[in-house]
């Protein structure tokens, strides 16, 4: 089976069972806590906690998901940063629900459901398959309900067919700082892990204490890349139809001979490319924070290894091509950004061509501090070579080398020994870092201040007003990357990887003023974050907004509500009515980096 059929059997077995089919969400997610979708059941998050599922008690997907936590293990037979995760839902359970008639259902039909998929309609034979339950610790007991739903089917700890394991391997969650999470129960194909059911029946807090969930829900995870590694019977997830254009587009270029096993370098730059088009078709771009320094750093590291087997100048498009090719059917966002796609990877390559050299040179320079220390039972003297963490995190800074580049070519030149060291004194600079570009943020993002004056006020309110037509007139994948506001004129950064057009800088410039001469009305609210998100207001960096937040909408007081031309967080001074404003001018448009475009507009 084709992963195209793969993904359609399994939400059509779950269809028919009763769950709604319910399409991915972005990658980029509403929880504040995390900045990537990571999960299937992240847009279901809040539906565990009790508040009512729009569809129903039952749901299933199949998410679109990034992760780097296991990014050194990518190249191994079945880790990737970007995978699809096909998942079943319930909500809204009790301990004894039976899940009968399309009500929530808990271990009980979880596990009936799970094993008759893989079983018969995967072809999945019970000699192939080894599960997991959790085993207790201190605070859990051990899940005894799930081993004996398991021996129904034929497996027990007698027959070294069901194994118990710790709280690392079988107790999941929360996706961010706090949320639902509770024990899990692992179908294994051989040493491969294939199905993960989670049961949420705690509440963990942001200081780890866990807490009984009144309603209990199931919530499971399966790589559709295993699936198809597994069905398709390949030794890795590279070798599946998911993988194969790219790896063969990837030897088309190195001339790698046939019949050749693949090598770590490939599946590395295979699985990085494909999240790279992903997360640039979501509007990201790169850059040294973030997201966007996910992104950088994905691509930097595929760019890397790709010179390490001397594939060609810009190899990297056509390989982004055969992404697009694979999944524009699925996920079409792919095929209608793929013209922002190509543009911002070339320019990232030609950036990163650039500053290697001179990074390099950067890297050769930095002062090596000595330091000797008796080391063994024989009192050995040992010198350890470090060097200076502020020096290097300005390279990683000023040349977006990732760090595991920076402690590579630095352990080429012996000038690091003491890694975990020098990662700890890196992690204080970029601390640091981020204290002040949080400041600063907050100085240019958070408002001009009690002591802004009207004509301040009246830019911030023009400000909100052109991110709203530069999405209507663009499309909403442009998204705010920055903005500074002085008493004269705006600035405002967005994420856009070619330059508009005279006919689009004239069509934004007359949306705005068309929206300044209805005199619309400037309303202010006082609500909670998620109550922001929800209503459809933009946030920009998430992750210093309070509990409760100021949300700016402009728009005619007489049309439904969720109708305003803009709506934002925002805790800056405004008008009252946007007549006040006057006359909008864009006085320039220009790049501000690679896959970020910059316009500079004043009120007359």
């Amino acid at each position: 089976m084709k992963s195209k059929e793969l993904r359609e059997r399994f939400l059509g077995f779950f269809e028919k069972k009763g769950h709604k089919i319910v399409p991915s969400s972005s990658l980029i997610p509403t929880d504040p806590s995390v900045l990537l979708t990571t999960a299937g059941m992240q847009q279901f998050k809040e539906y565990f906690l009790g508040k009512p599922s729009p569809y129903g008690k039952r749901a299933v997907s199949c998410q679109k998901c990034l992760r780097t936590s296991d990014i050194k293990a990518v190249g191994d037979e079945s880790h990737l940063t970007f995978l699809e995760m096909l998942g079943n839902f319930s909500f809204a359970a009790s301990a004894e629900a039976s899940g009968e008639g399309g009500a929530s259902y808990f271990k009980e039909e979880a596990i009936r459901l799970a094993f008759e998929l893989v079983n018969s309609k995967f072809q999945i034979p019970n000699s192939k398959i080894i599960v997991t339950v959790f085993g207790g610790d201190k605070e859990v007991p051990r899940d005894n309900e799930s081993v004996r739903i398991w021996e129904k089917f034929g497996f027990s700890e007698k027959k070294g067919n069901l194994t118990f394991t710790g709280r690392a391997d079988n107790f999941w969650g929360p996706t961010g700082l706090e949320g639902p999470c509770g024990p899990t129960t692992e179908i294994y194909f051989g040493k491969v892990e294939l199905w993960n059911l989670v049961f949420n029946e705690y509440y963990q807090d942001e200081k780890g204490k866990l807490s009984e969930l009144e309603q209990k829900g199931v919530d499971t995870g399966m790589g559709l890349e295993r699936l198809a590694m597994i069905v398709q019977d390949k030794n890795s997830v590279y070798e599946t139809d998911l993988f194969s254009p790219i790896i063969e587009e990837i030897r088309v270029r190195g001339g790698t001979g046939e019949g050749q096993s693949l090598i770590r370098e490939e599946r590395i730059i295979a699985d990085h490319i494909k999240s790279a088009v992903f997360l640039i078709s979501e509007g990201i771009f790169p850059s040294n924070i973030e997201r966007g320094y996910i992104l950088r750093r994905l691509l930097r590291r595929a760019l890397r290894f790709g010179k390490l087997i001397n594939l060609p100048k810009n190899f990297l498009i056509p390989l982004a091509q055969k992404v697009i090719e694979i999944y524009r059917d699925v996920y079409p966002e792919v095929k209608s950004k793929e013209t922002d796609v190509l543009t911002t990877i070339q320019n990232e390559e030609e950036k990163f061509e650039k500053t290697l050299e001179k990074g390099l040179k950067e890297l050769n320079k930095l002062e090596r501090i000595g330091r000797i220390e008796r080391i063994g039972i024989s009192g050995e003297l040992k010198i350890f070579n470090r060097v200076n963490a502020k020096a290097a995190f300005d390279i990683y800074q000023s040349y977006g080398f990732p760090l595991e580049m920076i402690q590579e070519e630095l352990a080429k030149r012996a000038l690091l020994v003491d890694k975990k060291e020098f990662e700890k004194e890196f992690k204080e600079e970029f601390k640091k870092h981020q204290e002040i570009s949080r400041a600063g943020a907050e100085k240019k993002f958070g408002g001009v201040g009690k002591e802004a004056n009207y004509e301040s006020a009246k830019l911030h309110t023009a400000t909100h007003l052109l991110h709203a037509a530069l999405r209507q007139i663009l499309g909403n994948y442009v998204k705010q990357m920055g903005s500074d506001i002085t008493s004269q004129r705006l600035r405002f950064d967005f994420s856009r990887a070619k330059k508009l057009t005279p006919e689009e800088i004239k069509k934004v410039e007359d949306l705005v003023n068309q929206k300044i001469k209805e005199n619309l009305e400037v309303k202010k609210e006082e609500i909670t974050y998620e109550e922001a998100i929800s209503s459809g207001a933009l946030a920009f960096f998430k992750e210093k907004y309070p509990a409760r937040v100021t949300v700016y909408s402009i728009g005619d007081p007489s049309v439904p509500s969720g109708q305003v031309f803009s709506k934002e967080i925002c805790a800056g001074p405004h008008v009252k009515r946007t007549s006040e404003l006057g006359n909008f001018k864009i006085i320039k448009e220009e790049s501000s980096g690679a896959g970020i475009r910059r316009i500079r507009a004043v009120l007359k």
